[in-house]
């Protein structure tokens, strides 16, 4: 799923680190120009950016063609879509540099459908300071790198802090585990009445998204992969049932999941917004969303990681975010000229001071958040000296309501989504979850078995997976 913290990093990212007018095609510009530079296209504006965005853009440009004279910049709004993707990089219709999500990165650079940027990458100041939980999806089978994660997010657990404190609990300590979440939601919706302690999304995919997550936190995969490359769906597993079975005990037994079953994003950060819900699976960059869009005070507000369970082998959190790539039909001069705008455009502002203030000044100018946690890219040194440069403009409070997910998301297994018609699987999972939650017995074996029959007919039909003997 996309984080909906995205398009507003992506709008002052240009302002953080410092073009000309956006092109009006697509694809390779042929490498140099007539002036004797190297022309690229880059795809750093999400379709409909707002003309405070595209000034910023313009303005990073100028600073970057400053920089390297010998380089031409263009920009061009560019948003991924998997079932248009391959026809563009069949066309030559791609620009140089473009994002591609954590679900099909390590798959593009196993096929060879995105440029090696290794010889570039691994030269960057910081090339050595990646989290290794978080750079494993821009690299291939071999360990070769093919860009940088950007603006990556965690699943976490929000919560109100003011329904901690008047429910009794200490909003500094979060839950830690599953059955903590559920004794914490069970007092708040005592104290509360009409307050959901803990609730999680339907609908709108997000339902199978945020099972997936629960899936993945208690130990279980919705698919596995064969040394052969085959993939096979398994939503039918203990892990993904101990998940159900945790959100009927809350609704029926618990009464401490709300009365609204039918919650997508949207909806739910609604419901958040207005107290209708105190604790909710959610990805770790939601409040600026929260703030901006439900009004939400930023010192009741706090997050934490998502329970894992430690005596699980294969427990961890579910990641996602986007890779920053360059063109596999590019010159090597485009190829090195698109690895200089990567380190400028996505590294420099997590890594050098100047950067990283001018960013944090032009959010708090904006009246925007400044310090919304994410998954953090770099080591955890790296990042403490990010955060100690953004410290005087932050938004009042959140640093420190924010820490029991930035202290803690380093030590955690990350986990990327599943990678074969993901949003089809989690489509398929919302009416399970629904079920779970508007009927006290339903056959949760049989519905599990129907989506794993569904999904793995639409895997077997691709034509990568029909080629597998």
């Amino acid at each position: 799923m996309k984080s909906p913290r995205k398009a507003v990093w992506l709008a002052v990212a240009g302002v953080a680190a410092a073009t000309v007018a956006l092109s009006g095609c697509s694809g390779s510009s042929g490498g140099t120009g007539a002036n004797g530079k190297t022309e690229i296209v880059v795809a750093s504006l999400q379709p409909g950016a707002s003309a405070a965005s595209l000034a910023a853009f313009n303005t990073q440009v100028k600073t970057f063609e400053k920089q390297n004279p010998n380089i031409t910049v263009k920009g061009e709004e560019y948003n991924w879509t998997g079932t248009t993707f391959a026809a563009e990089l069949a066309g030559g219709t791609l620009p140089d540099e473009f994002g591609v999500p954590f679900t099909d990165s390590k798959t593009l650079a196993n096929n060879g459908q995105l440029a090696d940027l290794t010889q570039y990458i691994t030269k960057f100041s910081y090339g050595s300071k990646f989290n290794k939980n978080v750079i494993d999806v821009a690299k291939d089978s071999k360990g070769h790198l093919y860009g940088i994660p950007f603006s990556p997010y965690a699943m976490a657990i929000s919560y109100n802090r003011a329904d901690f404190t008047k429910a009794g609990l200490d909003p500094n300590k979060p839950p830690t585990t599953w059955d903590e979440v559920e004794t914490d939601a069970i007092a708040i919706s005592k104290a509360l009445p009409g307050v959901a302690g803990y609730m999680q999304m339907t609908s709108a995919n997000t339902g199978g998204w945020e099972l997936t997550s629960a899936t993945y936190s208690r130990g279980g995969r919705m698919e596995s992969t064969a040394s052969n490359g085959k993939v096979t769906v398994n939503s039918d597993n203990d892990q993904t049932k101990a998940a159900l079975a945790y959100l009927a005990k809350l609704r029926w037994t618990d009464n401490a999941a709300g009365s609204n079953f039918l919650l997508d994003w949207n909806g739910i950060n609604a419901a958040f917004g207005s107290g209708k819900v105190a604790m909710y699976m959610s990805g770790s960059d939601v409040i600026t969303s929260l703030v901006q869009n439900d009004k939400v005070d930023p010192t009741n507000y706090g997050v934490t990681v998502i329970p894992v369970d430690t005596t699980a082998a294969n427990a961890g959190v579910l990641s996602g975010g986007t890779v920053a790539v360059a063109n596999v039909k590019d010159t090597p001069a485009q190829q090195a000229a698109v690895a200089k705008w990567i380190d400028f455009y996505y590294g420099q502002p997590q890594v050098n001071q100047a950067a990283a203030v001018t960013q944090a000044k032009a959010l708090q100018a904006s009246n925007q958040i400044v310090g919304a946690p994410s998954l953090p890219i770099f080591d955890k040194a790296t990042y403490d000296l990010s955060q100690s440069w953004i410290k005087p403009y932050a938004t009042s409070g959140l640093l420190a309501n924010v820490a029991p997910f930035t202290s803690n998301i380093f030590s955690e297994n990350i986990v990327p989504e599943p990678n074969k018609h993901t949003q089809d699987l989690y489509a398929a999972l919302d009416p399970v979850v629904q079920a779970v939650l508007t009927q006290k017995n339903p056959n949760v074996d049989a519905l599990l078995k129907a989506v794993d029959v569904k999904i793995q007919a639409l895997i077997d039909a691709d034509p990568d997976q029909a080629a597998i003997k």
